[in-house]
């Protein structure tokens, strides 16, 4: 497996939480039904999107933009609970690693976009 390229984002959650307050328009800009449904099903909704927002982030990064935006990066869990990553409105050959981590302050995501088949 051949890593193509990596990308790493931390994002405080008191913005996000600032951003959220704001009404619906950030959510549906940023982030797809999947994720607005499964962020706010959690106790700290901020803290999830804070972490699905820095993912994002990271995924972008690993792949230089190529021309896809942050909404069309989707970050969903595998039943086991581990975060998968999946791009909707271009073909991105390859499979991306990701990690997510969030405290009360602060929510980090780490992406690594290989030319594997996921495992």
């Amino acid at each position: 497996m051949n890593i193509r390229g990596i990308g790493i984002d931390i994002v405080e959650v008191r913005r996000v939480k600032q951003f959220l307050s704001g009404g619906r328009k950030f959510r549906e800009r940023i982030f797809t039904k999947k994720e607005i449904q499964y962020c706010e099903g959690q106790i700290n909704p901020a803290q999830h999107y804070a972490a699905r927002f820095a993912a994002k982030e990271a995924v972008w990064k690993s792949l230089d933009s190529r021309g896809v935006s942050i909404k069309n990066i989707e970050v969903t869990n595998l039943e086991s609970g581990r975060p998968e990553v999946n791009i909707t409105g271009n073909h991105i050959p390859g499979h991306f690693l990701v990690t997510l981590a969030h405290s009360k302050d602060y929510a980090v995501a780490q992406a690594i976009w290989t030319d594997g088949e996921s495992k």
